[in-house]
């Protein structure tokens, strides 16, 4: 079955770093729109970042500049660098996977979430 684990959340001070990873199994990983979604207490999940197969990628606005999406498709890894961390940042954040065909979804799945805190 498909599985996305994601690990390196955790706590951070503002105006630090850190890379969370997201590793694909039982998937045609390259097939895939990759994304860093998050949801933060009280508010609705938001896209973050996503990449195509071919490593294009999409920002939401409030990350430009900061974060960086990026796929190993070798390793069936995503990743998300972030940088220059807000307490607005503070969230749940989940790799999601998304298959499309002739712009018809076709499958898509969630990770568990892993949890970035951003104070000092």
């Amino acid at each position: 079955q498909v599985q996305l684990v994601e690990s390196g959340g955790g706590l951070v001070q503002p105006g630090g770093s850190l890379r969370l990873s997201c590793a694909a199994s039982g998937m045609s990983f390259s097939s895939y729109v990759m994304g860093w979604y998050r949801q933060a207490p009280g508010k609705q999940r938001e896209l973050v970042a996503s990449t195509t197969s071919g490593g294009s990628a999409n920002y939401a606005d409030s990350v430009k500049g900061r974060f960086t999406i990026s796929r190993d498709n070798a390793k069936a890894t995503v990743y998300l660098q972030m940088n220059s961390l807000k307490p607005e940042d503070t969230a749940v954040y989940y790799c999601h996977a998304e298959e499309r065909r002739g712009g018809v979804l076709i499958s898509n799945y969630w990770g568990q979430g892993t949890q970035v805190t951003v104070s000092s």
